[in-house]
This record gives C-alpha cells, structure tokens and sequence, in this order.
C-alpha cells in the first residue's frame, strides 16, 4: 500500500506541468529596467501616460484569452472586462486610449521590439524569443498571481 501511494505521488509529481510564468517586457528605450506590481497597474489603467524620459506609453495586449493573459489580468488584480471598462472611461473622457490588441505572443514581440516606448507580455516558452531590443521589467509566476 505504501510503495503504491509511493508510486502515485511520484507519478504525479513528475506529470504535473511545470508553473507557467509570464514576461513583462517593453521596448529598450524604456528607462526602466523593472517595475512593480503597482506600477504595471498605473501604466495599464492609464494613469502612467509617460515614461520618466518623457517618451510616451505604448500597451500592447493579447486580444484572446489564453492561460497567458489569464495569468497576467490576475497579476494586475483585474478581470480583463474590468480593465475594459477603466480604458473605454479613459477613451470617452479623452484621457487615453486602450492598449494596441495583438492576436498572438509572436505578434505581440515584434511590435514591442519594433515600437519606442512600448510594454506588453509574453509567455516564459517566448523567453527564447525575446532579443537584444526587449528588455524583462517583471517576471510573474503563476503563484505570485493567485
């Protein structure tokens, strides 16, 4: 009995998926080089329109749903439909606009890389991809999402 439980938990242990993590990655010519989760809020709300250096914010987003975007939403503390609606406030009241929506992560690291200023997310099986024109400002584990 004891050799089979034995055996369970260390099937499960190895079957289990390794935690999924999230790169929050902007352009080089950021001035930063990490950002809290506050601070990721008050870009992503819009109530940070510029970078210390006075060059201006550009989000970018994943527009699908996926575990990445998941994990990234629930790092912010926001549903996606919540951050919808601060954006859309924003656009109504001319104070800002909604993050550029791009349909995948591939996608998402080449508009990062090509556009001054600009932040966004990538899942870590991306990490490979990202080079010398993006920088990581947070890495964020699904453990320190929940």
């Amino acid at each position: 009995m004891i050799r089979t439980l034995a055996c369970i938990c260390l099937f499960l242990s190895v079957a289990a998926p390794a935690p999924a993590e999230v790169l929050v990655i902007a352009n080089r010519s950021v001035p930063v080089r990490s950002l809290d989760s506050a601070t990721l809020f008050d870009l992503y709300s819009g109530d940070i329109k510029v970078w210390a250096n006075g060059q201006p914010v550009v989000l970018v987003d994943l527009s699908q749903s996926g575990e990445t975007r998941d994990l990234f939403y629930r790092f912010l503390g926001k549903s996606p439909s919540r951050m919808k609606s601060i954006w859309m406030k924003n656009l109504l009241s001319g104070e800002g606009k909604p993050p550029t929506s791009i349909e995948t992560e591939g996608e998402l690291l080449r508009t990062i890389a090509d556009t001054p200023g600009a932040i966004g997310y990538v899942s870590r099986s991306k990490a490979a991809a990202v080079d010398s024109d993006v920088v990581t400002l947070i890495v964020i584990g699904s453990e320190a999402a929940k």
